[in-house]
């Protein structure tokens, strides 16, 4: 307001300089009177045919015209300038820390959509930060997971082998007792590391996905027949089944038998006194739903929100004897999803079911990928 003050009254200066000047211009030239004058009889204005008698009323009316114009926007200028720097200040403020805070106020025009992009930008960079958080909290829990269950077999594996290599055994029989120990340890090791690095690799960005034309039917058949003699042995029957069969899907092949490999041994370590595995595939409105079913014991409600977490175990398979690495069920919700599908579990008295949603055709993004990774 001061300055649209001072605007006036210089504006007023201004004017009456230019009129004094005008003045002196038309005293000192009669030619320039006379003209005036002439042009001041010829107009008439209105139906009562006005007159202007001084050409001094068009001067002061243009001149208070143009000031109205220069002080309006001088003051809409300055108050831009004005919000402007509320913004900085309040973006200084955000900077200084205080990521909680956002610009309040809202304005007009341009100006309230530097406020919006700027409250933007902020809550984008507050979620960045949460998510790298995130990111770096799940390492280190990866890292004490993995240690954890690399140094209980290892303990084992060195104990026995100490007891050897101390000679603390009492006849041959405690050295292939002790020797079979320390191998099934390594085992349980190896299959850890394994089921780690493919974890690991479905997990990396632009992870390569070799997606191609498959018979859905055929890969649960070589599936089910590569379990069918562990679940011989364990009294449980694996089939499958599709509908329509053959029935042709887009996906990569080795990671699509992994998931369904995964599922069935889950099904196999876990499925505690079922009789069967059942693997069918539906296709329904572009889509397949592929079921792996088993009649075991029902997993706990309580645990089915976090079975595809890596290393989750539900309490009672956590014993030796199934020796899971708990990597499983992440490995197949990640592939599952670099196919663009869903994953769910539920589990009642009568069934427990694994149900794996996967589109019949890969979006177009995919399979530009997966070739732009191939070549």
């Amino acid at each position: 307001m001061f300055e649209g003050f001072v605007t006036i009254i210089l504006l007023i200066l201004i004017n009456l300089a230019l009129i004094v000047l005008i003045q002196n211009v038309i005293q000192t030239n009669p030619g320039v009177a006379s003209g005036i004058f002439i042009i001041k009889k010829s107009l008439h204005f209105g139906p009562f045919h006005a007159q202007i008698w001084s050409y001094q009323r068009i001067v002061m009316g243009l001149f208070a015209v143009i000031d109205v114009i220069v002080v309006w926007w001088r003051l809409i200028r300055r108050y831009h300038q004005y919000q402007m720097n509320h913004i900085i200040q309040e973006l200084h403020y955000i900077a200084q820390g205080h990521l909680d805070h956002r610009i309040p106020f809202r304005l007009k025009g341009r100006s309230q959509h530097v406020v919006t992009s700027v409250n933007a930008l902020v809550d984008s960079a507050v979620r960045s930060m949460d998510d790298e958080r995130q990111i770096e909290k799940s390492k280190d829990e990866l890292i004490t997971n993995v240690s954890h269950d690399l140094r209980t077999p290892l303990t084992s594996i060195i104990g026995y082998l100490r007891l050897i290599e101390d000679k603390q055994y009492h006849s041959e029989e405690d050295i292939v007792k002790y020797s079979h120990i320390a191998y099934e340890k390594a085992k349980q090791m190896k299959n850890l590391v394994e089921d780690l690095f493919e974890y690991t690799k479905v997990q990396q960005h632009g992870a390569p996905v070799n997606m191609m034309q498959l018979d859905l039917s055929q890969l649960l058949e070589q599936v089910s027949a590569s379990f069918e003699l562990e679940g011989h042995n364990k009294g449980i029957e694996i089939s499958s089944t599709t509908r329509p069969s053959p029935l042709m899907i887009e996906a990569d092949p080795e990671k699509l038998g992994r998931v369904f490999s995964n599922l069935v041994a889950n099904g196999l370590k876990y499925g505690m006194g079922a009789s069967y595995i059942r693997l069918s595939a539906v296709e329904h409105q572009g889509q397949v739903q592929i079921k792996v079913a088993n009649d075991g014991e029902p997993i706990p409600e309580k645990s089915l929100a976090h079975l595809f977490e890596r290393f989750y175990r539900v309490e009672a398979s956590r014993s030796k004897a199934t020796g899971g690495t708990g990597l499983g069920l992440a490995i197949v919700k990640s592939v599952v999803d670099l196919h663009h599908g869903t994953v769910d579990v539920t589990s009642t008295p009568d069934e427990t079911a694994f149900i794996v949603t996967l589109p019949i055709k890969q979006p177009k993004e995919a399979k530009e990928a997966a070739d732009h990774e191939a070549n």
